[in-house]
């Protein structure tokens, strides 16, 4: 297994390309490694460096630079899940050598439910991450932040505590296994199988959130593609993941 780069367009999968060598370049030539033939793509693109078990890419003086989810890069250490972006055609970035199945028994909904290996740690940063970014950058907090020193300071006890996510679970709704559920008590819950098609929802302070990791097809709620995002999950969706169905539903509090 080694990483690998997952070429989409419009929640569309066009192809996969192995990071085997040690240079792999991105351009609109047709001579480089990865072709994108689009006039938003310079000739000479950018480059992934495999340097030990690490890839970096590297932006190649374009005319309109790289982008790494959402943000302009010149030298970028890519992480699992990273997302590289030429407009409206998309680069997600898989490393197989960490997806490590972890199964308990042979059954067949354990065999397809692979729960949180700790090598999926950096897509919990990045997801943690994103929820931070986003709440620095709207208008409320910032306006917040510049009033802060102005604030007299409320005690502990008269502050009301921050509302408390619900619990999330899964249902198998198909299958051998149809009614098992599963409890997404944990940061990261992986789902699918290796090789055909793997998911990881990740439970974040704003709500739960699925996104694709490997395969050539994303998976769908409610019957529509995720795309190469988080997709965020809403009450009793219907998540189908590698030929199988299962509801997403919350606790009641």
């Amino acid at each position: 297994m080694m990483a690998k780069l997952i070429f989409s367009l419009d929640n569309t999968i066009l192809n996969e390309y192995q990071l085997s060598k040690e240079r792999t370049s991105i351009g609109r030539r047709p001579t480089n490694d990865i072709h994108i033939d689009n006039l938003a793509v310079s000739g000479e693109h950018a480059t992934i460096l495999k340097v030990g078990d690490n890839f970096y890419i590297e932006d190649q003086d374009s005319t309109n630079g790289t982008e790494v989810n959402a943000k302009l890069v010149k030298s970028h250490l890519l992480q699992p899940g990273d997302l590289i972006e030429f407009g409206k055609y998309q680069l997600k970035f898989i490393n197989e050598a960490k997806l490590i199945e972890q199964s308990s028994n042979d059954g067949a909904f354990e065999k397809t439910i692979m729960m949180r290996p700790s090598e999926f740690k950096a897509l919990e940063k990045t997801a943690v991450n994103e929820s931070l970014a986003t709440a620095s950058s709207s208008p409320s907090t910032q306006s917040a932040l510049e009033t802060q020193k102005n604030t007299p300071v409320i005690p502990a006890s008269k502050v009301a505590e921050a509302p408390v996510l619900p619990t999330g679970r899964i249902q198998v709704l198909n299958g051998s296994s149809v009614g098992r559920e599963l409890v997404l008590n944990k940061s990261l819950t992986t789902l699918g199988k290796t090789g055909v098609q793997v998911a990881v929802i990740t439970k974040r302070p704003n709500g739960y959130f699925v996104t694709h990791v490997e395969g050539k097809v994303f998976p769908t709620v409610n019957s529509k593609s995720t795309g190469a995002q988080a997709f965020a999950l809403s009450d009793h969706d219907v998540i189908e993941l590698a030929g199988v169905k299962m509801e997403f539903y919350l606790d009641k509090i």
